[in-house]
């Protein structure tokens, strides 16, 4: 098959995706901010100015709509809505509005994430999300952003990857040997916020569809460890995956697959040293994003999926044309068989700061972080120029 713009039905979301942390720059107020900047924090270089994405928002917009991109997932930072315990910044929140409506002006689709790992600093050192109002303080978050939300947005991402959240909670690094098992206690927090700011956006947001995006990679049993597989999965995705049942959407954040091995009945992941790598230590296996979405429909039952995130991190852009191009066929084949799945958010627009580390480069366009001008690659007007036709109506 050949991908065109006919390949994904009209309507399909079609763009791409960006974190708030990773390209605003000085999120001064928030605990990535301390650790970054903090000596012995393992953090091998601190974010600064990112890609001072905070002043030139306007010109990445720009960018996506000449492309041809319709849909643009960006995050709305927290910590900059809210820098002091109870004292909301007004400015902020008509800077996330001003993004939004130029975003429609252009016609693009905003979508918003509320939370993509990072905390204000109060809140986190106030015990995070193990503190017990937690929810109550999250919701306060929610309803002081109702005039971004009203700005024209149409649907609301609560938890970026709330199963990594979970995980780093137990203090794990290098994520890409394999995902521990997540915290418990945060994984129940994770859920218990989910469903209080969909059920808080239902009574004031009724028309904005909500979900979240939960990272599922493509886990693949070794011949013999199959009944061992949903044991490994289970805490690490797909009880998230459970709790998206009573969603209007799922996201699903797919980058590589793991396989999986019986060690005395239990699941152990396996590594192959012999596998193609990315930049960012994951196996370079494109078709992941179709094992992950069938794997999740199996769980989420009718709710439509988004994949919000796909990309590879590479510093070669035919290479990333090539994953990209495999990526989205194995999509086509699932949604052939029968998986419901409403659009595809590349990740990432720009080459952005990626959790303590500027090595790798996920974006489709790359930026130098000396004088911050952006340079469109390739992949940028190919991704582009395969956009599904227009429609009226809503994907999901």
């Amino acid at each position: 098959m050949e991908l065109s713009t006919t390949t994904f039905p009209p309507g399909f979301l079609w763009g791409t995706s960006i974190g708030a942390h990773q390209t605003e720059g000085n999120n001064t107020a928030s605990d990535w901010w301390l650790l970054e900047n903090s000596r012995g924090s393992g953090v091998h270089e601190p974010s600064g100015d990112a890609v001072d994405g905070y002043h030139r928002w306007a010109e990445d917009l720009q960018l996506a709509a000449r492309a041809g991109l319709r849909d643009y997932r960006f995050g709305i930072e927290w910590s900059r809505i809210e820098p002091v315990d109870g004292r909301i910044s007004t400015a902020n929140v008509q800077h996330y509005a001003r993004i939004i409506e130029r975003a429609r002006e252009l016609g693009l689709r905003p979508l918003p994430t509320l939370h993509h790992f990072t905390l204000p600093l109060w809140f986190s050192q106030g015990g995070g999300w193990r503190r017990s109002d937690a929810v109550e303080r999250f919701l306060r978050y929610v309803d002081a952003v109702a005039p971004v939300l009203e700005s024209g947005v149409e649907r609301v991402e609560t938890i970026n990857e709330p199963n990594i959240v979970a995980a780093l909670a137990t203090g794990a690094s290098g994520l890409a040997q394999g995902l521990p098992v997540p915290d418990r206690a945060v994984t129940d927090a994770m859920i218990r916020l989910h469903d209080a700011t969909r059920d808080r956006l239902r009574v004031n947001h009724p028309r904005i569809l909500t979900g979240w995006g939960v990272s599922v990679q493509d886990y693949q049993a070794e011949p013999g460890a199959e009944h061992v597989l949903h044991a490994y999965t289970y805490p690490r995705d797909e009880i998230f995956l459970e709790a998206s049942r009573g969603d209007d959407w799922v996201g699903i954040q797919s980058y590589t697959r793991g396989w999986i091995r019986d060690v005395g009945g239990r699941p152990q992941a396996l590594i192959d040293d012999d596998a193609p790598r990315t930049q960012s230590g994951w196996e370079n296996y494109p078709e992941a994003v179709g094992g992950a979405v069938r794997r999740a429909a199996r769980v989420i039952g009718g709710v439509p999926i988004i994949v919000t995130e796909n990309g590879i991190a590479t510093d070669d852009d035919s290479a990333r044309i090539e994953y990209t191009r495999r990526a989205l066929l194995s999509l086509r084949q699932a949604m052939d068989d029968g998986v419901d799945v409403r659009g595809y958010l590349h990740w990432s627009l720009l080459d952005n700061y990626e959790w303590g580390d500027w090595g790798p480069t996920f974006g489709l366009v790359s930026v130098d972080r000396g004088t911050f001008d952006r340079t469109p690659k390739p992949s940028l007007a190919w991704l582009g120029s395969l956009a599904p036709e227009r429609t009226s109506g809503r994907a999901a």
